[in-house]
């Protein structure tokens, strides 16, 4: 048996986890370590505590014991700066944060959305790398941009890159020649020295302790869609956490004025995929509300959601729920029946991601020509009973819930075959989750018409 470390940066926690590879097809997976990722607020600047997360790291390096190799992903868009000696000039800034708010529209109509579009294939959104940097009072000062998988790998090693499908989440990367958009770069204001070499999942980066480190698919998105145990091509994928990255994996990018209409991004993915995708709020909306209402136990809040008859839809995506603080109170107020007992909210939210999936995955296969005859629900989200079963009754198609750790799987099966245990593209590497994880099936119930009726009423 051959292990590797998968390092897996979440939004509120990071882990450690060990997936040990044999030549007979067996994949193991264990969490050796897990750490809070808690940010903190100085003054009005919401941070990562990103030595805190480092120190998680390495505590976890130490309980994996001996492996043959290490990958990480981690969350997107967010980065460490630093100067030319390699030193840390502050601690990355948190994509929630505000700072943005008086740059993204001026930045949008300087550079012209379509055109951006165009170049990069991102959706509009206020958080990307671009209007962070352009909102950065250090960006002056710094050698680097390191994104912060790429950061840890760089305190881990000493090698300063940026891996491919993280990068193509910054709106700085040019989709269709994976390569930095030199001239929108300049055209934007953005020191050039900022951004480092490239590279792609699968190259060695350096070593730790004499241990390989393995560029993996960095985004950790792109590492849970490697994850997907998909049996063909004709599959849509949630990867369903704090976020629901919702989409269909091309092998080219989607530039259309109609898929800029509809706000879908094209992100790189491993083996020169493009991660066709919508982001939706996610269960982020839910996570802020147990934090509110101070119920550890999910549990309780599902079994009172199931006992609820339907509380009506809201659009999840609006700016309104992205920041933290009272999303009940935010929520029961866009509430159509005005109900606000806390199995009528979190119905509310379940309901609504549901329809944002069934939207989502429409959207996708119509712009993109790609036709979906299942939907595979990957993360954590795949534990919610409630929410896979809603989101195949609002598809109207079957969903297939699991793994879990699909992204620490992913990590773990590019770190496997960029070592030589394993060999063959994406399909085969998905054949081996199908032979050894978890997968539970839901088949769509209920009257498809009630769905249809819903999203026209909330969309037009």
């Amino acid at each position: 048996m051959k292990r590797f470390a998968a390092v897996d940066l979440g939004a509120s926690s990071g882990r450690v986890m060990v997936g040990a590879i044999g030549g007979d097809g067996r994949l193991d997976l264990t969490e050796v370590h897990r750490f809070p990722n808690e940010p903190v607020r100085v003054r009005d600047t919401l941070h990562w505590d990103v030595l805190a997360l480092y120190r998680g790291v390495l505590e976890g390096l130490r309980a994996a014991g001996p492996v043959d190799g290490i990958g990480i992903d981690s969350w997107a868009v967010d980065y460490g700066l630093i100067d030319a000696d390699g030193r840390l000039l502050g601690n990355p800034v948190h994509y929630r944060d505000s700072r943005t708010d008086g740059v993204f529209e001026p930045t949008l109509r300087k550079l012209g959305e379509d055109k951006l579009y165009a170049l990069t294939g991102l959706q509009k959104l206020p958080f990307n790398t671009i209007y962070q940097l352009l909102a950065e009072p250090l960006a002056p000062l710094a050698h680097r941009m390191l994104l912060i998988p790429d950061l840890i790998a760089y305190w881990l090693t000493g090698e300063v890159g940026a891996e491919l499908t993280n990068a193509s989440t910054t709106q700085l990367l040019d989709v269709r020649t994976g390569r930095w958009a030199a001239g929108l770069i300049d055209q934007a204001g953005i020191p050039g020295r900022l951004l480092p070499p490239l590279r792609a999942p699968g190259s060695v980066i350096g070593s730790y302790q004499g241990t390989p480190v393995f560029a993996v698919g960095s985004h950790d998105t792109a590492s849970a869609v490697v994850g997907v145990p998909a049996a063909d091509a004709n599959f849509a994928y949630i990867s369903c956490g704090t976020w629901s990255l919702v989409g269909v994996e091309l092998d080219e990018p989607v530039l259309s004025d109609e898929s800029r209409t509809a706000n879908f991004t094209n992100e790189g993915g491993v083996d020169g995929t493009i991660r066709y995708l919508r982001n939706v709020m996610g269960l982020w909306l839910l996570q802020e509300c147990q934090r509110e209402w101070n119920v550890p136990d999910v549990r309780e809040l599902l079994d009172a959601a199931e006992a609820e008859p339907f509380a009506g839809v809201i659009d999840v995506d609006q700016p309104v729920f992205l920041p933290p603080g009272d999303m009940p109170g935010r929520i029961a107020a866009a509430l159509p029946t005005k109900r606000s007992g806390r199995g009528a909210i979190v119905r509310c939210i379940l309901d609504s991601l549901a329809l944002a999936h069934r939207r989502a995955i429409r959207q996708a296969a119509e712009l993109s020509g790609k036709n979906v005859d299942v939907v595979h629900i990957v993360g954590g989200g795949a534990r919610n009973e409630l929410l896979c079963q809603l989101t195949a009754d609002a598809c109207g198609k079957p969903v297939l819930a699991g793994p879990v750790e699909a992204t620490a799987l992913g990590n773990v099966l590019v770190q496997a075959r960029a070592a030589g245990v394993l060999d063959g593209g994406l399909p085969a590497l998905r054949s081996v989750l199908r032979e050894t994880q978890q997968i539970r099936r839901y088949e769509p119930r209920g009257d498809p018409d009630r769905w249809q009726a819903l999203e026209d009423r909330l969309w037009g």
